[in-house]
């Protein structure tokens, strides 16, 4: 039963990490944002990180991350057909590595409010 509730969070996280992608490269309007101004988008993978670590009964830190992993081959192929002339290939890789990053930081946040809410009792 624990190895199920990790699959459903890893599932779960993966497909909302799916979602927001679809969601952003949409809104870009045919280029990735360029260095030196802040993408507040990325904040959004927050999102599919505090899911999973909410669904996921143990390692609350690991199954968002490996969610994101498993959704990232998914999320660069969605981008480069949506943008394919316009960006390098390094350029998708290192926003996907952020996205990755963000989402670890929402299950991590998670574990942090958790454990704040755990102290005050």
């Amino acid at each position: 039963m624990k190895n199920r509730r990790s699959r459903v969070g890893v599932i779960c996280c993966a497909l909302l990490f799916i979602a927001v992608c679809l969601l952003l490269v949409i809104n870009m309007n045919g280029a990735l944002p360029v260095s030196g101004n802040p993408e507040l988008g990325l904040l959004l993978f927050t999102f599919p990180g505090i899911v999973g670590g909410l669904i996921a009964r143990r390692r609350k830190a690991i199954v968002p991350l490996f969610g994101a992993v498993l959704a990232a081959p998914f999320c660069y192929m969605l981008i480069y057909l949506h943008l394919a002339s316009s960006q390098s290939n390094w350029q998708v890789i290192a926003w996907l590595f952020s996205a990755i990053f963000w989402c670890g930081m929402g299950g991590l946040f998670y574990l942090f409010v958790r454990k704040i809410l755990r102290c005050k009792k």
